[in-house]
Formats: C-alpha cells, sequence, structure tokens
C-alpha cells in the first residue's frame, strides 16, 4: 500500500480552515453556539502530531479537539475528520457525556461520529473497495465505532461490541443537529440551510 506524505503546516492549516467553512462544521458550529458551547479556533481546536494511526480526537477534559497533522493527508480526510472530533465535541456539549464511566455514552456518540462525519458513505466505501455491502451505513458505522472505542479504551473487542449493539437503534437513529444524515456535500448544504431556517423558526417564536 503506497503512504501518503503528511500535509506540510501551512498547508494542513488552511485545510482545517476550509473544514471549518464547509456546511457540515458550520452547522455543528452554529448548533454548539447556540447550545452555550462556542467554539474558538484558537482555543479549542489543537494540531499535533500523534503517535498512534488515528486522524484526531476529543479531549473532554478540555474540551478541545486534536487534529493529527502527521496522519491527515487530504482536504476530502480533514473534512471528515473535523466532522467526526466536532460531533464528539457537540455530544459533550449537550449531553453531558459520561466518556470514561459509561461505556454505552462513548459507543453512542462514535456510533454517531461515525454516522454523520460522512467515514461511511458510499463514496468512502467504494473507494476502500467495499461497495455492494448489503446495508453499508449500518455495518461501517458498527465497525468504525467499535474501532474507535478501541484506539481510545483499553477495554476488549466483545466489550466494545456488545455496547454498541446495545445503543445501536437509538444513537443510529439520533442525528441532532442535523436534519438527515448527510451522505454527500449536497446533502450538508440542505441540512445547513434546514438548519438555519429552523433556528430562525424558534427566534420568531
Amino acid at each position: 500500500m503506497r503512504m501518503t506524505a503528511a500535509l506540510p503546516l501551512p498547508r494542513f492549516m488552511d485545510t482545517e480552515l476550509k473544514s471549518c467553512r464547509g456546511p457540515q462544521a458550520k452547522l455543528l458550529l452554529e448548533a454548539m453556539k447556540n447550545s452555550g458551547c462556542a467554539v474558538t479556533n484558537n482555543r479549542h481546536i489543537s494540531c499535533e502530531n500523534c503517535d498512534k494511526h488515528v486522524g484526531g480526537g476529543f479531549d473532554s477534559s478540555v474540551s478541545q479537539i486534536v487534529l493529527c497533522q502527521n496522519n491527515i493527508h487530504s482536504q476530502s480526510q480533514m473534512n471528515r475528520v473535523v466532522a467526526h472530533e466536532l460531533i464528539h465535541a457537540f455530544d459533550h456539549c449537550r449531553a453531558h457525556v459520561d466518556w470514561f464511566n459509561n461505556i454505552k455514552h462513548l459507543a453512542c456518540s462514535e456510533i454517531r461520529a461515525s454516522n454523520l462525519s460522512g467515514d461511511c458513505s458510499l463514496i468512502n466505501e467504494m473507494m476502500r473497495f467495499r461497495f455492494g455491502l448489503k446495508q453499508h451505513q449500518q455495518t461501517c458505522v458498527k465497525m468504525k465505532a467499535v474501532r474507535s472505542m478501541l484506539a481510545v479504551r483499553n477495554i476488549t473487542k466483545e466489550m466494545a461490541e456488545k455496547a454498541v449493539d446495545e445503543v445501536f437503534e437509538s444513537c443510529f437513529n439520533d442525528h441532532e443537529p442535523f436534519d438527515r444524515v448527510p451522505h454527500s456535500k449536497l446533502d450538508a448544504k440542505y441540512a445547513y440551510r434546514g438548519f438555519q431556517n429552523r433556528h430562525r423558526y424558534y427566534q420568531n417564536l
């Protein structure tokens, strides 16, 4: 497998800024602001070199998103990582997730992040040569949620799979703050437009 070189830091920062201007990230950032958890780039987003083969992470102790400069190689990957970690940040804000003591809370947020970030979009699955799977979205979300849990917690695969299975239906169908699963850039644009209209409606009540 061909390895892709890490992006130079100036270009990495540019891709991060572009991701935060996209409709998916903008929706999440505005939803967090409306919930009293405004995100500022310098305070809540950190670019670092990471030891593990992960693109990013969410540090709940300081409410900070970590983007792995040595493991993110393209704009599309940056978009997915930023969205994934912002969903964790949104869950931390709205649901007061007990990340360290309740494995079901962690499983739920990982399911939502995998489902809503674009990690499991059909185009990405085709690029990974996993096309043709029946219910590919559900299969991919479960697999990625388990993998993410194993990357951040010292638990067995069986424990992670059990937690994912127990909360999967409710968490897979929880799309907040989106009104749909943003499978594509166009879906994300429509979701962002819907979010803005919904917010204006509540402001006018």
